[in-house]
């Protein structure tokens, strides 16, 4: 399989990949460059960081049937083309957990000491020590996690260290023993978790359900003073709402990402921190570590070698979140032409399968398929399949309503 690389990724890594087939790298492909490219190459494979992957390159090639995002979000990938067309797309969950929750702390460290004014003074020759002499400190205070995925947890194991009080709201509510391992207290609702916290930290993808999460009504519950963080995707926080409670003394804040933000790694912005001092921020750097960076890699390597060798998508993002009403499992004969009969009958009847698996037993004599539609089968056809000579079992499993 050929694989197209538009983005930087370690040479180690392209070298290892192209042990097992033919890699092109293109780190300076942009959004308008990459259909182009992708049809020159004919690539079966894509693997981008930060490169926009719209409809026009998810249609480029007819050979596309896997993108790969070296990272964790997936907004900036076209999803429903790419499930229009049957191309895969997966990503990277939870490589860059420690480089972000790091961030996170050293934004939050940032603002209360307010380290980056008092180094800006003492390069321009300003010794400030009662400007700067003055912090509330972590210790005690209340750090709201919006959010409860593996960043926010790592970012609870870093802030308990520093002897903070946790308390965290998912919709998903992951089980309680996870809150009670690291010491963390779940709230009933966003509303709740703002209006007890001293610092929220922000960290859940961005979607249609995340967009604006935290605007200008769920920025009012916050006590005067409050610290908020965001890295994790640009439109989570409604930007302007932010810097007019910024602006208003209300709050501080610490920012890696943003609305509009640039897809290029260099570029002219203009962001909030240009405006108000009491924003603190980087050019979303927060998975941007070596350390990060390795890990991403290597899942990559992991994710391609699988889906090569033996056609298994780890972490797909855009295949259908339903359950099927039947189950056919059929346990057979490894004899040639079994499972071709198996789909023939279920064609004839108008029964449209969703999805199947075949496992083969020890000694290579026995196998058994799992076959899943929406449909149920008549008993004639049950019957049917029954009656074959290398068909050894049939059993239709309906799902519990």
């Amino acid at each position: 399989m050929l694989v197209l690389i538009a983005d930087k990724f370690p040479t180690q890594g392209r070298d290892i990949l192209a042990r097992t087939g033919e890699v092109v790298y293109r780190p300076e492909l942009g959004e308008a460059d990459l259909p182009a490219a992708i049809a020159e190459t004919r690539a079966d494979i894509l693997v981008v960081r930060s490169t926009v992957v719209n409809a026009a390159a998810m249609q480029a090639s007819a050979n596309l049937s896997l993108v790969i995002r070296a990272g964790a979000g997936v907004n900036t990938i076209d999803l429903k083309a790419a499930s229009a067309r049957g191309i895969f797309v997966a990503n990277c969950p939870g490589k860059n957990a420690i480089a972000v929750a790091e961030l996170t702390m050293g934004l939050l460290l940032a603002l209360d000491r307010r380290i980056v004014d008092a180094t800006l003074e003492l390069r321009q020759g300003t010794w400030n020590k009662g400007k700067f002499g003055k912090a509330r400190g972590i210790k005690g205070q209340t750090l709201g996690l919006v959010g409860f995925g593996v960043i926010a947890r790592e970012v609870a194991v870093r802030a308990r260290a520093f002897g903070m009080k946790l308390l965290a709201y998912d919709p998903q509510m992951p089980g309680p023993e996870l809150y009670e391992h690291l010491g963390v207290t779940p709230q009933p609702s966003l509303a709740d978790l703002l209006c007890a916290a001293d610092v929220v930290s922000v960290h859940v993808p961005f979607n249609k359900a995340t967009h604006h999460l935290i605007g200008a009504e769920q920025l009012a519950l916050l006590r005067p003073g409050s610290i908020v963080l965001h890295t994790s995707r640009g439109g989570v926080v409604d930007d302007a709402a932010l810097a007019a409670a910024v602006r208003s003394g209300q709050l501080r804040a610490g920012l890696d990402v943003f609305e509009g933000e640039p897809a290029d790694s260099k570029a002219s912005y203009h962001s909030l921190a240009a405006d108000l001092p009491d924003i603190y921020a980087t050019p979303h750097i927060g998975a941007s570590t070596e350390q990060a960076e390795a890990a991403i890699a290597e899942e990559v390597l992991r994710i391609v070698h699988d889906y090569a060798a033996h056609g298994v998508v780890h972490h797909s993002v855009n295949l259908a979140d339903r359950s099927t009403r039947y189950s056919l499992v059929i346990r057979h004969l490894d004899h040639v032409g079994v499972l071709a009969g198996v789909l023939t009958a279920l064609r004839e009847e108008q029964v449209n399968v969703q999805n199947m698996s075949n496992i083969i037993f020890a000694g290579g004599q026995a196998a058994c398929a799992t076959i899943t539609f929406e449909q149920e089968p008549t008993p004639a056809l049950l019957q049917r399949l029954r009656d074959h000579a290398s068909i050894l079992a049939v059993e239709l499993r309906a799902a519990r309503a």
